[in-house]
C-alpha cells in the first residue's frame, strides 16, 4: 500500500531533501565514484543497485561524510553543502547511516541502547545515569513497536537475533529523528521472515522520512524499492522504477551478465 501511494506521485510534485552532483572519488589511483548525480525526494525508499565494485557504498560514505570527494557537491533542502561538514555535523543536520554489521552495544539490554540513542549529544555514561532507572519514553515505546521488540526491551542486544539487532539499530537512528536514512545491505544474512518484516519496516519509515538503501538481493529490490538508481563502474548508468530498470538492456549487460545480442536473439525466438 505505501508503495503504490509512492509511485502514483510525480517526482516534480514532492519536494527534493538531498541532491548530490557531480561526485568524484578516488583512492589512490583508482577512481571509485565518477561525476555521480543522486536526487532524492521527501518519502523516497530509494534502492541503489549495481555489481561489486560500482561505488554504492562509496556513494553513503560520501553522503555522510565518511568519506571526502574530490569534487562535487551533497547539497540538503536548505542549501547546506555536506561534503563541507564533519560526519557528527552531518548527523545534526539529519542524516543517519547505518553500516552493514549492526553496531549495537552487546552487553546493554535493548532499552539501554536506545536511551543511549536518544541522548545521543551526551557521552554514554552520562546518558545511562540519566536514564538508566527511568520509564521508556513515549518515542523509545513507539519506536520498539515499530521495529517489532517491544517484547524484548529487557533482552541483552548479544542475545538478539541477526534480524533483530539490525532492527534495533535502525531503531537506535530513528531516535534521532533523521530527515534521511542511508542503510547498507540491510536485509542481508537474515531468513525469508525477517527479510520480508525488514521490508514492510523500510516502507513505514519512508512515511516520514527518505530513505537510501544499498541492496544486492534483487527479489528484495523488486518487492520493496519504489525507486531504483543503477550504478556501474562509479557511475550513474539507468534510473526509474524497477519495471523501467530491469527492461533497460545496458542493466541486463553489466548487472545481469546479459550480452545484447542475447536479447536479439531472444527477440527472433
Amino acid at each position: 500500500m505505501f508503495q503504490s501511494v509512492r509511485k502514483n506521485q510525480k517526482s516534480t510534485d514532492v519536494p527534493v531533501v538531498l541532491v548530490a552532483e557531480e561526485i568524484t572519488v578516488a583512492f589512490g589511483g583508482f577512481v571509485a565514484v565518477k561525476g555521480m548525480n543522486l536526487k532524492l525526494h521527501e518519502h523516497d525508499l530509494h534502492f541503489l543497485i549495481g555489481p561489486n565494485g560500482a561505488g554504492k557504498t562509496t556513494m553513503l560514505d560520501v553522503i555522510c561524510g565518511k568519506t571526502k570527494p574530490l569534487s562535487g557537491t551533497v547539497k540538503m533542502a536548505d542549501g547546506t553543502d555536506l561534503t563541507r561538514l564533519k560526519e557528527h555535523q552531518i548527523v545534526r543536520k539529519g542524516v543517519g547511516r547505518k553500516f552493514q554489521a549492526p553496531s549495537i552495544f552487546a552487553g546493554l539490554t535493548v532499552q539501554e541502547n536506545l536511551m543511549l540513542a536518544a541522548e545521543n549529544r551526551r557521552s554514554p555514561l552520562q546518558a545511562l545515569g540519566i536514564q538508566r532507572y527511568s520509564k521508556i519514553s513515549p518515542a523509545m515505546e513507539r519506536i520498539t513497536l515499530q521495529i517489532g521488540l517491544q517484547g524484548r526491551v529487557d533482552a541483552r542486544a548479544g542475545a538478539l537475533s541477526h534480524g533483530e539487532k539490525q532492527w534495533l539499530e535502525i531503531g537506535m537512528l530513528l531516535l534521532q529523528e533523521p530527515r534521511v536514512l542511508l542503510l547498507d545491505e540491510p536485509a542481508a544474512g537474515m531468513t525469508d521472515e525477517e527479510t520480508h518484516k525488514t521490508g514492510r519496516l523500510l516502507q513505514e519509515i519512508a512515511r516520514e522520512r527518505s530513505v537510501v538503501v544499498v541492496e544486492h538481493d534483487m527479489e528484495f529490490v523488486r518487492e520493496y524499492a519504489a525507486k531504483v538508481t543503477v550504478m556501474h563502474e562509479g557511475k550513474l548508468l539507468k534510473e526509474g522504477t524497477m519495471a523501467e530498470v530491469q527492461e533497460d538492456p545496458r542493466v541486463a549487460e553489466v548487472y545481469l551478465g546479459k550480452r545484447r545480442d542475447d536479447h536479439a536473439v531472444a527477440a527472433t525466438n
